[in-house]
């Protein structure tokens, strides 16, 4: 920046590599001070770069997350939005089932029309979480979940309980459970998923925050 200033005290505006050269060494022979020097490139310092990178990408992230949140927030609820501050973690506590970012959320948001579903049941159905029955003569039995519904929106509500399984809470101590019953992971994961979407359906029909 500061040779592309220096650049207009000098004839000519040619954009070069040959003119920016001339440029920054006219410029250092005789204002040395308006240029910075190239840093060393010790590990320290290379180390404290992508430390500063990643910060800033850290921001970046939660500044759009933000956003996309205050998005569903203002199409639900203008006067909900107009009141949350989002730099207060308290409301994002309140407002965010264990384990739902604003990704997972604003799908379920655009995705579910939530007066179609008479029960949490139904909506596991359509979301492809349910268990699939297989009835043999009197021999009724749950098998693994049905293939079918929405299957968008069915991998994020699953692979969003991976934050969840590792925890000590309610859905964490669930998964436990049953892994103990002989559950393979894949299986646990998609129970938590069903386990949790009650309190989402809960929090869709009721229109209120969430609670544990």
């Amino acid at each position: 920046l500061a040779a592309s200033r220096a650049a207009g005290l000098f004839a000519g505006e040619a954009k070069t590599d040959e003119r920016d050269a001339a440029v920054i060494a006219r410029t250092a022979l005789g204002v040395p001070d308006s240029l910075s020097g190239v840093p060393g490139r010790g590990e320290a310092l290379e180390a404290a770069r992508a430390l500063s990178s990643q910060r800033d990408h850290v921001v970046a992230c939660a500044t759009r997350d933000k956003n996309r949140l205050r998005a569903v927030l203002l199409e639900s609820c203008p006067a909900l939005e107009a009141a949350v501050d989002l730099s207060d973690r308290r409301w994002l506590e309140l407002l965010t089932v264990p384990g739902i970012g604003p990704r997972t959320a604003a799908q379920l948001a655009v995705s579910v029309d939530i007066g179609r579903f008479p029960d949490h049941d139904h909506l596991a159905s359509y979301c492809g979480i349910a268990p699939r029955v297989r009835s043999s003569g009197t021999s009724v039995r749950s098998v693994r979940a049905s293939r079918r519904g929405d299957a968008r929106l069915k991998s994020l509500l699953i692979f969003s309980c991976n934050s969840l399984v590792r925890s000590s809470g309610r859905y964490g101590e669930y998964y436990r459970a049953c892994r103990a019953r002989g559950m393979g992971h894949g299986r646990a994961l998609k129970a938590v998923a069903r386990k949790r979407l009650r309190a989402i359906y809960a929090v869709m029909r009721d229109r209120v925050p969430y609670r544990e």
